[in-house]
């Protein structure tokens, strides 16, 4: 879980590679949570929320 003090420390493009990797990961997790079950599910919707403040820090940084 991503802390709003290390978030507001990255610049823009950082946000967006941060973002992008987190995507990428979420849909690993998903996939996995389908095809095999998950033994911590509770990681996507961290993932989302992670995901939902480094995007929020973007949008307020414009």
């Amino acid at each position: 879980m991503l802390k709003s003090s290390e978030i507001s420390k990255l610049s823009a493009k950082e946000l967006t590679e941060k973002v992008a990797a987190l995507k990428t990961e979420l849909f690993n997790k998903k996939f996995n949570k389908f095809t095999t079950g998950t033994e911590k599910p509770h990681v996507v919707k961290e993932l989302k929320k992670d995901i939902a403040r480094l995007l929020t820090q973007k949008n307020a940084k414009k």
